[in-house]
């Protein structure tokens, strides 16, 4: 037996695991140095997908030059991208929970991610748009369910433990993977079309062999889920995770029972990141246009949001962390967005101020956003929960992807800045609306940290206070919900009614000490003593 840094002791279940390597506190799975360890390949998971993800804005004007195509057709690209995901994102999360697993599924999708980027690449070195779209496709079909994966992962190993912090570090490292392809593929290709010296009219060959290169990230990807397999594994061995699970598993039709607050949430994702995403992608033409920026000007400002978003992120999930309250900070960032685009809408303010408030506040909203579904949604169903999100945001990216083409080719940049600015109000008022249902309802999502930690340490203890009521002889009496422990099922914030008082003395005392008439347990007031 040894104690682990809460004073609380365990045994090690593998006793040759802890021998070695194993001994040192970094290999040690019941230690904090490990599972930070473990976060760093959690980041890496979607380093390549979120890298090649951004290939075609990076190389706007390249690809509409190289595959000569317009705007419509250059988003087809990303909504190409986004369709798969409209389903398949969702039977990725199921497939995590009932079939896969965590460690097989992150395999299988990060292997898709990688054709789908070599599909895309020989698209190019072949001239055909159509492969093209084919291969973003495929690179579809992976890249957002690793995503999920990802969401699943840094969950099982960090629920109760930073996870506002987690979600944003992980963000944290998305985006520096976006922000690195940003500032490098446009050079890239400047430097192979030297080397490669093809002639006129083959330029998308070169072409090609940029987004091939790009490939390599994928392969990255695909390596941390080798790693996080093996470690996944490990630890679940010596920690006895399997022997901890509570056996239940995902239903399809589990859907229905997801409560209003997680539907609402869904619904900001959605609206929120149709403003963001399509928005970039087709940013860089928007800033050389109204802002006379020229092509490494225009795809610094255009990067910005993953830039500041990948110093950023870890930063504001501590502060969401420590201070709580995520529903607040929804609206403080969908605030600052929403001011970030009319900005630019209206003004010619230098767009690097308003790119980088829109980098703190997309930042902001994915710590506070995203850790919120593991607070209301059992851990059996997250795989589903996290794929269903993401599907429904594939919805919305691919429809708005399209929208946001055609408007811009036939009304302009701000007309498109309209539109943003107009998902962005629907976010807000989604989010005004998870803020009265979390006050009227009581679900904590709001709550302050100190409030959740008490919160914790309440159900804890009512916890143990049962465990000993069934070792004991069972009462006659039984609340009229059927549940031993009333008290965990309601919001701790929310004051005792007198039924609950009630029923909590009964609780204590014993129904088979005290019965009273059915005409007198209608209310507290038969027990003066209790309500002093």
């Amino acid at each position: 037996m040894s104690p682990n840094p809460e004073g609380e002791s365990y045994e090690f279940s593998e006793s040759e695991e802890m021998e070695g390597c194993g001994a040192v506190a970094c290999c040690d799975p019941h230690r904090a140095s490990h599972r930070f360890m473990v976060l760093g390949f959690i980041c890496f998971l979607s380093f390549g997908s979120y890298f090649c993800y951004d290939n075609p804005a990076a190389l706007q004007a390249s690809i509409e030059n190289d595959m000569h195509v317009n705007k419509e057709h250059f988003m087809f690209l990303y909504s190409w991208y986004s369709w798969p995901n409209v389903v398949l994102c969702f039977f990725g999360g199921f497939l995590i929970d009932r079939v896969f697993g965590i460690r097989i599924g992150t395999l299988v999708f990060s292997v898709f991610v990688l054709v789908g980027q070599v599909v895309f690449a020989l698209g190019a070195y072949y001239g055909s748009f159509t492969t093209m779209i084919v291969g973003r496709f495929i690179f579809g079909i992976g890249g957002e369910s690793l995503a999920v994966a990802q969401n699943t992962y840094a969950v099982g190993w960090f629920k109760g433990n930073e996870l506002n912090m987690v979600f944003g570090l992980q963000l944290s490292f998305s985006r520096v993977g976006s922000t690195v392809n940003m500032n490098i593929m446009q050079p890239i290709y400047a430097q192979f079309t030297k080397i490669f010296n093809e002639p006129a009219g083959q330029s998308h060959k070169v072409l090609g062999y940029s987004l091939l290169f790009a490939g390599l990230f994928c392969v990255l990807s695909l390596v941390a889920g080798l790693f996080m397999a093996y470690f996944d594994k490990r630890a679940s061995r010596i920690l006895r995770k399997d022997e901890a699970k509570t056996g239940e598993v995902i239903h399809l039709k589990d859907l229905k029972d997801f409560p209003m607050s997680s539907w609402l949430i869904f619904l900001i994702c959605v609206t929120y990141y149709v403003a963001v995403f399509p928005f970039i992608g087709l940013g860089l033409v928007y800033f050389q246009a109204k802002f006379s920026l020229d092509p490494a000007l225009a795809n610094i400002c255009n990067s910005l949001v993953y830039l500041i978003s990948a110093g950023a992120s870890p930063v504001l999930g501590i502060l969401v962390d420590k201070t709580g309250k995520n529903v607040i900070w929804l609206i403080v960032a969908i605030l600052f967005t929403l001011g970030s685009h009319i900005v630019l809408a209206l003004t010619f303010i230098s767009p690097f101020i308003a790119m980088s408030v829109m980098g703190v506040a997309y930042s902001l909203l994915a710590c506070a956003l995203w850790p919120l579904v593991a607070m209301i949604i059992p851990e059996h169903q997250l795989g589903t929960a996290y794929g269903f999100m993401q599907s429904i945001q594939n919805l919305g990216l691919a429809v708005v992807s399209i929208l946001a083409g055609k408007i811009a080719d036939s009304s302009g940049y701000l007309i498109l800045e309209v539109f943003f600015s107009g998902c962005l109000c629907l976010a807000l008022l989604s989010t005004v609306a998870l803020y009265v249902w979390d006050a009227t309802k009581g679900t904590g999502l709001n709550c302050s940290a100190k409030e959740r930690e008490l919160s914790k340490l309440k159900k804890e203890v009512m916890k143990d206070a049962t465990t000993k009521d069934n070792e004991q002889e069972p009462l006659m009496w039984q609340p009229a919900s059927g549940k031993d422990d009333f008290a965990a099922a309601r919001s701790p914030l929310r004051a005792a009614t007198a039924a609950e008082i009630r029923s909590r003395f009964l609780a204590k005392v014993g129904g088979t000490y005290l019965q009273m008439p059915e005409s007198y347990r209608t209310s507290a007031f038969v027990y003066p003593h209790i309500l002093r």
